[in-house]
């Protein structure tokens, strides 16, 4: 019997997690228009402050790759991998900052007030894991950001419930557009990497632990009047 491969084993560990999450971020949305609006801006601000945790992330983790090579076979193409894909990225807060001006709000504030605990969390135990594990269990934390992406539909459907301009939905459009080929291209990366069993461990259970940060910020959203804050 064929062992399924290392991205095809992940996705059979992240399904069993998927419907929590996806029920969350159902629950999310599930406000009438004069709520929505609101919760939409809030949101804004909770997703540019785990965003712009992303590329200092990646950048980190490359340099603890280049510190392991060459005696890590897995930190070269780790390494190479994370630093395009920290351009790729880079600019993405700013981007949530132009949402929040397009939407009435004030971007400023996004700089300037406390992260949620949770974001925190997300990010923190990530930082943790490059610097005292391996760089190799931050693509967990890639794969669950990158793997459930807004749906094609979300930033029109948000428009025309909120009554907010199509300006203030970049970030929605532009992830849903951009992270299914993130996803293709992270599975390949994990399908060739030579991961020990150790490794593989670690970026599932970074996985598992981002879906589960990931369902408790958008439940947490979801049900608090006043934000997360």
């Amino acid at each position: 019997m064929t062992r399924p491969s290392t991205s095809a084993a992940l996705r059979v560990k992240l399904g069993l997690a998927a419907p929590v999450l996806h029920a969350a971020t159902a629950a999310l949305w599930r406000h009438e228009p004069a709520r929505l609006r609101p919760r939409y801006v809030e949101y804004l601000y909770v997703m540019h402050a785990l965003v712009r945790a992303s590329v200092p992330l990646m950048e980190r983790a490359a340099r603890r790759c280049a510190e392991l090579t060459p005696r890590d076979p897995v930190a070269g193409p780790l390494g190479r991998y994370l630093e395009k894909h920290a351009e790729d990225e880079r600019g993405h807060d700013a981007w949530l900052l132009e949402d929040l001006a397009a939407a009435g709000a004030d971007p400023d504030a996004a700089l300037g007030r406390l992260p949620s605990p949770v974001v925190a969390d997300l990010a923190g135990a990530q930082y943790y894991w490059i610097e005292h594990q391996h760089p190799v269990a931050l693509l967990g934390y890639i794969r669950v950001l990158e793997g459930n992406a807004p749906a094609p539909w979300l930033a029109d459907w948000l428009a025309a419930r909120t009554g907010l301009p199509p300006a203030a939905f970049r970030t929605v459009r532009e992830h849903a557009a951009l992270d299914a080929g993130h996803v293709a291209d992270l599975d390949d990366l994990l399908d060739t990497l030579p991961l020990t069993a150790a490794q593989q461990v670690a970026v599932a259970v970074s996985a598992l632990r981002t879906t589960d940060g990931i369902t408790r910020l958008f439940s947490y959203l979801a049900a608090a009047p006043g934000g997360l804050s």
